[in-house]
């Protein structure tokens, strides 16, 4: 129930930073046109983060099971990677990888997370962070094998494909969700419930917070400014290196992926220490301060610079995403966490987009030094609205007695 939906998100790894890594080898056949290439990209992007929102609710509701989702998952998604093989225009492109491997792509995403939060209630937000992880790191072995060279693209994303089909097709057999109310018999609640580092650095919600109620509380939309703000930086990190070239080009592509994915497990980690919220601003700090570094690694065309800054902007890059979404259990409680966290987690396609498309024209008439710039200000954006996060229905200070 754990390993399972971590294979299962490894398997759909390629379907968005595998398709990135492979950006290089995709403009050969299109003569270039580096629009053709990135708009199923931006497009698949807006269809997973569209089909993980109600994945999640009607799973969470029961009127969606998790053997026919996933089922489903895998033979979309398997039907995507094909579609990137053998599919030479972008007609093609659109439907087969955009619109249904973004659809099988939001299944196995949705599915996956939920049932592991469901199977793990005590440390819902590590869990989680560790297995959606794996949705980036997975595309590391990818992107490695098509940078040794353009003629490897086919055989790699057919593979990937039948990879994705058997893998997320035997978590459809086995993986199932667990009775209502479940708890660990080995971990006493009560324990848990008073334990007094938990209590400090992640508090429970001061009550169950309606969708209304969280709408209006001002968390939900800043919590959504973040993500779409980090989203746009580190969606556009990804598609910039792969389409820049210059010095350590997928090497530095490579190693974002692989800490992207790997920072996002152990930032959730270390928040349970130190508190989500502080960890959240040091991570979108970081994501900035490798902005600014890819800045001016490819001023200076420095590739030792260029992977120092590819080091911070992927631990940063991706480490956000569990944090939101432990903030959104922590202010917002557990009873409407699945619709909650959808609406923010919604203002992926907005960053998706906007990230993809200021690639695009970084690549066509700007210079990528500038552009990086613009994403640290962009970054530093999102700090500064993270430090403003409070949680709802809590006073900021205590009240003075008389």
């Amino acid at each position: 129930m754990f390993w399972l939906p971590w294979a299962a998100m490894i398997a759909i790894a390629p379907l968005q930073y595998g398709y990135a890594a492979a950006i290089p080898s995709l403009l050969g056949p299109h003569q270039g046109s580096v629009l053709a290439v990135l708009l199923p990209l931006a497009v698949w992007i807006v269809c997973q983060a569209t089909a993980a929102v109600p994945a999640i609710h009607l799973v969470r509701r029961g009127r969606l099971g998790v053997r026919p989702a996933l089922w489903a998952g895998a033979a979309l998604s398997g039907v995507a990677l094909l579609t990137v093989a053998l599919a030479g225009g972008s007609p093609a492109i659109l439907i087969g990888y955009s619109l249904l491997g973004g659809i099988g792509g939001g299944l196995v995403y949705g599915v996956c997370t939920e049932t592991v939060a469901r199977w793990y209630p005590e440390r819902p937000g590590t869990r989680v962070g560790f297995v959606t992880g794996a949705y980036a790191y997975g595309a590391a072995p990818l992107a490695v094998v098509v940078g040794l060279g353009p003629h490897r693209l086919q055989p790699v994303f057919a593979v990937s494909a039948i990879v994705a089909l058997a893998v997320i097709g035997l978590a459809a057999h086995f993986v199932r969700l667990p009775p209502p109310h479940w708890w660990p018999a080995d971990i006493d609640p009560r324990q848990h419930a008073l334990d007094r580092l938990i209590l400090r650095r992640t508090p429970p919600a001061v009550r169950q917070f309606s969708m209304g109620q969280a709408v209006r509380s001002g968390a939900l939309s800043r919590l959504a400014a973040i993500l779409a703000c980090a989203g746009v930086v580190s969606v556009f990190d990804v598609v910039a290196l792969a389409t820049a070239g210059g010095p350590a080009p997928w090497i530095a592509l490579t190693l974002l992926i692989t800490l992207n994915g790997g920072g996002r497990a152990c930032a959730m980690v270390v928040s349970e220490v130190a508190g989500r919220r502080r960890v959240l601003s040091a991570v979108l700090v970081v994501l900035g301060a490798g902005q600014l570094l890819l800045a001016a690694g490819y001023a200076a065309r420095s590739p030792a610079l260029v992977i120092v800054a590819a080091t911070l902007a992927g631990i940063g890059g991706g480490a956000f995403y569990p944090l939101i979404a432990g903030l959104v259990r922590e202010f917002f409680g557990e009873e409407r966490t699945s619709e909650i966290h959808g609406v923010v987690y919604s203002a992926k396609a907005v960053a998706g987009l906007l990230g993809v498309g200021l690639a695009a024209l970084a690549s066509i008439s700007w210079s990528f030094p500038a552009a990086f710039t613009l994403m640290a200000l962009v970054a530093s954006l999102s700090a500064a609205v993270s430090m403003g996060l409070r949680v709802p229905g809590r006073p900021a200070t205590l009240p003075t007695h008389v």
